[in-house]
């Protein structure tokens, strides 16, 4: 069992018994495995003790792993294992490391030259630039190099040919190779920081955690508690695949690890082998939004927003439940249409004989999230988390960690980082190409523009924005540059939502009301009564561009800003994650599909059914506060929300507790619209729960008469 995070879901390094493989084979194999040893305790003692430039740290982070890469992936599938091969991945490998030193020593003379090129800062510019394309082709194919190559040159040739909105006057060779290689705004800007530090050492603990067995812990684990429910393989496939993707954070490694045990026990049981497979992958596609990894999306998001790591993942929480009942309400519907019963093997699983033997993979969770909550790095967490893995380990007599072990672990964690490291610095380039021309503002007022200032039809947009990038990005790449194309967009949309709900109830602070002066002195009183919508809208639309972040400031303040911020980010994030289920290009449904032996188009079909939490929950986040909410209203959206996304489950099926005929089904979609639609009176959601309460109950009776 493996576990990766972005490598997966790009072109995941495919090496069996990666370990001793390479401890023990020629001495190139010997070789990359003490390299990504001294890789890992390289960014150890970087994460920990050392004091160093970000640059230096960067360029050797991403010389270190594209070294690896260059070394683990040949140029050309026919090269592997031929001289050829070796002497061109042997160059990249040398000219990785005549990069790291070029910079370390010849920085301030750079500097001192007034950021002036010589001939070396043109040559070693120009080969860091070509080696990220190089690497990351090898690793994630095509798409990737040609978007950056697409973004470089629009910088400094094509973006002054194009007229409108996206002229852009351009910039010399010189200034964009400077920011690209040697400023802290491309290759080795935050988005590589992110990677060194935060990814890399969570990447780390879950690589250690896996070695531990805590694998096999969670399958058991989810094998008793889920065994005895209806559709009990099902829900293990629910559960196993949530809990492994709370450490694992990678989709289709998730799928790879999980499904070869959840999809065989799901076909014995009696499900389908398309939906067995369809619920493995939309399962494990969750994984990448369960706290505390989330696919290393958390780690950027709280870059990005500026809101602490523990506040992104404690507001993670409750969606990421969300979504993971609503396939649970899948399975169940399933497991009563095809009569699954669990299996004798379930049944034999005992959780007081599972928690006795694995209960210490428990202690190094503890530990992360105390210390998290404590308030120490998230880094630093890791660390420690890392050592407790280790001592957890002696609590087990099965399991015990000795040095080759911890070895073979900083090896899989080294290994498993190389390829999301080279995606991360790549991508990197974009972002600096976005923020350098503006492209992300203009790209935001575009999508308001089309959208007609609907924040609906925006989320539809950026849904098919994703889906579209996803079929050539990662998901956590795509998120990347999504979230800096749109997420202004979708901030303000949703926080002129709010505003506009204070103005239309009368509920403006008069700090607020006050702004309004400069517009119109007499809307002042209507603004303390409340006003019709359609006359707040007319107003705010008055306010000038540059009093409007004043104004959201003053009516809902700094934490409810705060979150809004998040809750854009976090819709575009859940957005991201669509292209791993939804055809044409879905590798977490292609990866189960090939397990369950089924067609892969059309088990990506099934997948995409199976998530549709995915743009349900988003939906949810935009129009109530399930992202920030205070602890009554989160308790209410909560508990409407399960029930409603179980009535909505039902009325696609077709099926609850019994079939569905055409009114019954349209009441279910009723009762589910009713509790899910937001801002409604509590009678009316009360209302649906009691529809659905009453047709769950019809449905009971009828199944138990075809017993």
């Amino acid at each position: 069992m493996t576990a990766s995070t972005e490598t997966a879901d790009a072109k995941e390094i495919n090496l069996d018994d990666f370990e001793t493989k390479h401890r023990s084979g020629t001495w190139l194999n010997r070789f990359v495995f003490t390299l990504s040893i001294f890789l890992a305790l390289a960014h150890i003692y970087i994460n920990t003790i050392a004091t160093l430039p970000e640059l230096w740290v960067s360029a050797f982070h991403f010389a270190g792993f594209g070294a690896m890469c260059a070394l683990l992936v040949p140029a050309h599938p026919k090269w592997r294992d031929s001289k050829l091969a070796l002497f061109v991945d042997g160059a990249v490998v040398l000219a990785l490391v005549g990069m790291v030193l070029y910079i370390i020593f010849f920085e301030d003379a750079l500097y001192a030259r007034g950021v002036t090129f010589n001939v070396a800062d043109w040559i070693v510019a120009s080969v860091g630039v070509l080696l990220s394309l190089e690497l990351i082709r090898r690793t994630s194919g095509w798409f990737i190099p040609f978007l950056i190559v697409v973004a470089l040159t629009y910088v400094v040739l094509w973006g002054k040919w194009l007229g409108g909105m996206f002229n852009f006057p351009g910039l010399t060779v010189e200034t964009l190779l400077y920011r690209s290689f040697f400023s802290t705004d491309g290759m080795f800007g935050s988005i590589s920081r992110i990677s060194w530090s935060f990814v890399f050492m969570f990447i780390l603990f879950g690589a250690f955690l896996v070695k531990s067995g805590a694998g096999d812990f969670i399958i058991n684990l989810s094998r008793s508690l889920a065994s005895k429910m209806i559709g009990g393989p099902g829900f293990v496939a629910v559960l196993g695949s949530g809990l492994m993707g709370s450490v694992s954070g990678s989709s289709v490694a998730n799928t790879v690890s999980t499904g070869v045990i959840t999809i065989p026990l799901m076909r014995k049981a009696g499900f389908p082998a398309r939906f067995a497979a369809g619920v493995e992958a939309a399962a494990s596609t969750g994984g990448q939004l369960m706290p505390p990894v989330m696919g290393a999306g958390a780690f950027i998001m709280a870059s990005y927003t500026q809101v602490s790591y523990v506040t992104i993942i404690g507001v993670a929480a409750i969606p990421a439940l969300l979504y993971f009942l609503s396939v649970g309400f899948f399975v169940r519907v399933e497991a009563k249409r095809s009569r699954v019963i669990a299996t004798e093997s379930d049944n034999d699983i005992n959780i007081s004989e599972v928690l006795k033997e694995g209960w210490h993979h428990i202690v190094p969770l503890g530990v992360l999230v105390t210390l998290l909550i404590q308030g120490f790095t998230p880094t630093y967490a890791a660390g420690i988390s890392i050592l407790a893995v280790i001592g957890a380990s002696f609590l087990s007599k099965k399991h015990r960690m000795g040095p080759a072990d911890v070895l073979d672990a900083m090896a899989q964690g080294a290994k498993n980082m190389s390829t999301t490291a080279v995606l991360l610095v790549g991508i990197g380039l974009v972002v600096n190409v976005i923020s350098t021309t503006g492209v992300g503002n203009t790209f935001s007022l575009l999508i308001t523009d089309w959208a007609g200032g609907s924040l609906f039809f925006t989320i539809i947009l950026v849904a098919v924005a994703s889906l579209i990038l996803g079929m050539g990005l990662p998901v956590t790449a795509a998120y990347i540059v999504l979230a800096t194309l749109s997420a202004p967009a979708l901030f303000n949309l949703i926080a002129e939502s709010q505003l506009l709900d204070m103005m239309a109830s009368g509920n403006l602070p008069e700090t607020a009301s006050a702004i309004f002066m400069l517009v119109d002195p007499s809307v002042i009183p209507a603004l303390a009564q409340g006003m019709p919508m359609e006359q707040a809208e007319a107003l705010l639309a008055q306010v000038p561009n540059d009093f409007k972040n004043m104004l959201m400031d003053q009516a809902l303040g700094a934490q409810t800003v705060a979150m809004i911020l998040v809750t854009a980010h976090m819709i575009i994030f859940w957005l991201s994650q669509d292209s791993n289920v939804t055809p044409p290009v879905c590798l977490t449904a292609f990866a189960a599909a090939a397990i369950a032996k089924t067609p892969p188009m059309l088990t990506g079909m099934t997948a995409w059914k199976l998530a549709k939490g995915l743009y349900i929950i988003p939906l949810l986040m935009a129009y109530t506060p399930l992202i920030g909410g205070d602890t009554d209203t989160l308790m209410r959206l909560t508990f409407f929300g399960v029930f409603g996304l179980y009535a909505t489950v039902a009325a696609m099926e077709g099926y609850l507790e019994d079939t569905l005929s055409f009114v019954p089904r349209l009441a279910a979609l009723a009762a589910g619209v009713l509790m899910l639609w937001p801002n409604l009176d509590i009678w009316w959601q009360l209302a649906g729960l009691g529809l659905f309460i009453g047709l769950f109950m019809m449905g009971r009776k009828s199944y138990q008469k075809t017993l």
